[in-house]
């Protein structure tokens, strides 16, 4: 099978191309295909003749997004329509990677895909048009909705935790935001198990399994960090509400997700949260 990569550049596309290598014949894009642009992704379409689509290319400064309309609306709503219209007149499925921050929910119950849509960021809002479109284009979709990324290729929170512990003496980490680390790895690993026997299109969900708040996910970032030799000494991590943490986009408190359905029908593996963390360390020692 050939499989496109849109957005291979990133840090999760990265992760997906070179485990993809193993199984299938790749075809990688990133900003010399713009996704929105019809004529581009058809031209690409008929040159590369892949059998199937995964759009990891998106628009993620999510605080940004909050001025950057424009730019965040053509990358996350156009893009994903663009590419189902295109894959849908050459009768190809398409792998979208979608977002927790489609949803806004109330613990302690982890959300499903049925839950209501209710995004309260600008960057939300163009997500979920963006799985709207794109379900109305093609109906041969499989759109993965996923949180609280970070991997090896590319700037994240645990990158950006390890930098602050070298040189502060103390950091503070909202703890009323609750949600599923997940390591790009991981991720990739479960968009293949689609791709390799693309059934059951629908929404599915995605995340490192077990639920923590920002402030436990660093509290363990240090406690591995420390054993692993990645950190000379540790220092107080405190804990501060979202109020405290002056953000231009809002957040939602509670962001876990339910992967019942991916496990269900695609026998996908979903790997404790703590012990994904651990291996990813291991690989930046």
């Amino acid at each position: 099978m050939k499989i496109w990569i849109a957005g291979s550049k990133g840090m999760l596309g990265q992760d997906l191309c070179a485990l993809a290598r193993y199984s299938f014949e790749i075809f990688e894009s990133d900003r010399e295909v713009d996704i929105t642009d019809e004529i581009a992704v058809s031209s690409c379409i008929s040159a590369n003749k892949p059998d199937i689509i995964v759009n990891c290319a998106a628009y993620t400064a999510v605080d940004n997004a909050e001025t950057e309309t424009e730019l965040n609306h053509k990358l996350n709503a156009a893009g994903p329509e663009v590419l189902g219209k295109c894959s849908a007149k050459n009768g190809i499925g398409l792998i979208h990677i979608s977002t927790d921050y489609v949803l806004s929910g109330v613990a302690p119950t982890p959300l499903t895909e049925e839950a209501p849509i209710k995004p309260i960021n600008a960057y939300g809002m163009a997500k979920a048009e963006g799985e709207a479109l794109l379900a109305k284009a093609n109906h041969n979709h499989w759109i993965i909705r996923t949180a609280w990324l970070y991997g090896i290729k590319g700037k994240n929170f645990v990158k950006s935790m390890l930098n602050l512990m070298r040189t502060k003496e103390q950091i503070s980490v909202v703890s009323d935001q609750l949600g599923n680390p997940t390591w790009t790895h991981d991720l990739a690993m479960a968009i293949l198990k689609i791709a390799e026997n693309p059934k059951l299109p629908g929404i599915y969900h995605f995340t490192g399994d077990g639920i923590a708040s920002w402030h436990e996910f660093a509290k363990e970032i240090q406690k591995q960090a420390l054993e692993k030799k990645l950190l000379k000494h540790e220092i107080p991590i405190l804990p501060i509400s979202s109020s405290e943490w002056k953000s231009p986009a809002k957040r939602p408190l509670w962001s876990a997700l339910d992967k019942t359905k991916i496990r269900e029908n695609f026998e996908v593996q979903v790997p404790a949260w703590q012990s994904s963390l651990s291996k990813y360390l291991d690989i930046e020692k």
